[in-house]
């Protein structure tokens, strides 16, 4: 096993572990019903499910993940786009986004690896675009399909570039992020949603912005190197 299959795989080992004690110290979820998931999936509301602007350009971090990482960039046949909002798959989505967030130590792409946008999936430390890289990751190895786990770009409270993973559900469109262990519907974050991928199409971003026309400036990966 090369040195960085042995790192990845040792990082997969701690998300286990963490992710293991979570669900351990957590309530014991009775797995949801198909009732229980029509009576949540009826209580939306709908500014819980992000509208959609027209389309945008993919964010350049995205293209060079691809390219290193072709497997985790496959387009597949949607079937269904939205999982049922049930306890335990909702139990599920905060085990993982807690278990991630303490498994991988915040840093810069310039301090791990000498550049200004680098998006990979982190083996001990990352930036916001690596630790929703992992999650989708490791969501989609538990079944989760793809078409529901999409990166988004957002500006965050201080108005700064910030990735997370948008997860879309019967309930709503829930966000899985670094910076908090809690997972929360879009709209009860502090952000400005920018854009994030199509659910038919991996490689096509889409736009969150009403006044997607004005085109952002270099944020989470959207332009190489901030130029």
């Amino acid at each position: 096993m090369s040195g960085v299959a042995a790192r990845r795989a040792g990082i997969w080992g701690r998300v286990v572990a963490v992710g293991a004690l979570a669900l351990a110290a957590s309530p014991a979820w009775v797995p949801g019903t198909r009732a229980e998931a029509q009576m949540i999936k009826t209580s939306h509301s709908p500014g819980d499910f992000m509208r959609v602007f027209g389309q945008a350009t993919a964010p350049y971090g995205w293209g060079q993940f691809c390219r290193a990482n072709p497997s985790q960039c496959r387009e597949t046949r949607v079937t269904e786009s939205r999982v049922p909002a049930t306890r335990a798959m909702l139990a599920e989505l905060d085990t993982v986004n807690r278990a991630i967030n303490t498994a991988i130590q915040p840093a810069t792409d310039l301090e791990v690896y000498g550049v200004t946008e680098y998006w990979t999936l982190p083996t001990t430390r990352g930036d916001c675009e690596d630790y929703a890289l992992l999650k989708r990751k490791v969501l989609a190895e538990r079944g989760w399909p793809t078409a529901a786990l999409l990166m988004t770009v957002v500006r965050d409270e201080t108005g700064d570039g910030h990735a997370v993973l948008t997860v879309r559900t019967t309930a709503g469109d829930y966000v899985l992020d670094n910076k908090v262990s809690d997972i929360k519907l879009w709209h009860e974050t502090p952000y400005t949603y920018v854009m994030r991928q199509s659910y038919l199409n991996p490689h096509v971003w889409v736009s969150l912005d009403p006044g997607h026309g004005a085109g952002p400036a270099a944020i989470a990966g959207v332009r190489p190197n901030g130029r």
